[in-house]
């Protein structure tokens, strides 16, 4: 029986943090960057005043759009869904409206896996995985197997038992 492994979409195998701030920074007129970033989340980088808007993008249908995939990220894990079970796992509960938007992406730009592979959920640990690749350490929480941590600007000081940088070192992980 094969091993299974849960694999996040948002800022784990898709760049969604590089739309917020492209439309943070159209919509306000800022040039706010990943590097600004470092250790804390775009909610915590913007003036209370653009809060709640920058709070409402991911419930905007085309936030989800075509949204780039992160480099190696689509081939590593149609090489792993050779060797392992691969279920993608998107915390979509908390932007109900990212559903259908999702769906599109997942089934556009990972058609080799089953639309049966794919879990929308609140928490994650709810899944029943071997391994869960996340860019959020709060996922693991209750995890039964091994949480993965994907390496994020917001996450850039957390200590994680196993952290992952890109998706070649997700292949060197599990596909030595």
């Amino acid at each position: 029986m094969r091993k299974r492994i849960a694999i996040d979409m948002d800022e784990t195998i898709c760049d969604t943090l590089s739309r917020h701030l492209d439309w943070y920074n159209t919509e306000f007129n800022q040039s706010l960057t990943k590097a600004d970033l470092h250790g804390r989340k775009i909610y915590q980088a913007v003036p209370e005043a653009h809060l709640a808007r920058v709070r409402a993008y991911p419930d905007m249908p085309a936030f989800f759009e075509n949204i780039t995939p992160y480099a190696n990220a689509l081939e590593v894990i149609r090489e792993l869904h050779e060797q392992y079970e691969v279920v993608i796992a998107t915390a979509a509960m908390e932007h109900p409206t990212s559903f259908a938007p999702k769906y599109q992406w997942l089934t556009q730009y990972l058609p080799f896996l089953s639309p049966m592979n794919f879990i929308f959920c609140g928490k994650k640990n709810v899944v029943q995985a071997d391994y869960l690749i996340d860019d959020s350490s709060r996922h693991f929480e209750g995890f039964v197997g091994q949480g993965i941590l994907f390496s994020a600007p917001h996450n850039a000081n957390e200590v994680a038992p196993v952290r992952v940088n890109d998706w070649l070192e997700v292949r060197k992980y599990f596909l030595k």
